[in-house]
């Protein structure tokens, strides 16, 4: 018995169940299965127009997910990469800011809990808060122990 393949629909109403996705993502991931120019751009639009494909939802869904362990360029990275627009990444980064330092003392917190021994160790733990994406004065900051609340 043949195996019927999956239309582009279902397609991308599979990857849509599991998360938000942009339209940009879908684009990236069903390319390889349209078969004829254009139906792919038929799907997303269908989609888009039925609200399974919204952007603010993307948005609020990496906030969600991502903003308690991630400083704000990195958020910012991963909602560029989802091809979303700028304003609305620029939106999302602007409401991050307000709350990173906030962000980074809990990050740092439960990795660390105690301020840095020596160089070595405030080295180590300036390294992890920049590779979370946190802002160079926040990782300051936060290691320093200055301006607690």
């Amino acid at each position: 018995m043949a195996v019927t393949p999956l239309s582009l629909t279902a397609r991308a109403l599979r990857l849509l169940s599991s998360r938000e996705h942009s339209r940009a993502e879908l684009e990236r991931k069903l390319v390889h299965f349209e078969e004829e120019p254009g139906a792919l751009a038929k799907v997303l639009d269908s989609l888009q127009a039925k609200d399974f494909i919204n952007d603010v939802r993307v948005v609020e869904s990496v906030l969600h997910r991502r903003s308690a362990k991630l400083g704000t360029q990195r958020i910012k990275q991963e909602l560029q990469a989802k091809g979303l627009e700028p304003e609305a990444v620029a939106d999302a980064v602007n409401r991050l800011r307000g709350t990173e330092l906030e962000r980074a003392r809990e990050v740092w917190r439960k990795k660390f809990g105690t301020q840095p021994a020596d160089a070595t160790a405030r080295g180590k733990q300036m390294r992890f808060l920049a590779s979370r994406g946190f802002g160079g004065d926040t990782i300051h900051r936060v290691v320093s122990g200055g301006d607690e609340d």
